[in-house]
């Protein structure tokens, strides 16, 4: 089953994409995709919650699982953090996700 999700990416641009739920992804595997960030400036680490560059901020009133120590970390280290910051590889793509919408965090430089 596919849900949809908005993500307005960093030059400003809404984007409506469907993400499968049967296929184990996560939120920024789904961002790459649909090549909604340019290549290397998204999921640098391979999704372990080792870099903040699949930051994005939640825009909708979304249950999420809760941040591991982790991603706690990395966001405590990250720049452009707001309270809805989360990273998107730590966002399995659920049924319960239908109709997220998220914004991608400006590229740390």
């Amino acid at each position: 089953m596919d849900i949809k999700i908005k993500i307005t990416d960093r030059e400003g641009i809404l984007h409506e994409v469907e993400a499968p739920t049967d296929m184990n992804m996560n939120l920024m595997e789904v961002v790459r995709s649909y090549e909604l960030a340019p290549e290397g400036t998204i999921g640098i680490c391979g999704g372990m919650a080792m870099c903040a560059s699949c930051q994005c901020y939640i825009r909708s009133e979304h249950e999420l699982p809760e941040k591991s120590d982790d991603e706690e970390a990395m966001l405590a280290e990250a720049f452009n953090v707001e309270e809805s910051s989360r990273l998107g590889c730590q966002i399995p793509i659920s049924p319960e996700l239908e109709g997220l919408e998220v914004e991608l965090a400006p590229e740390e430089l």
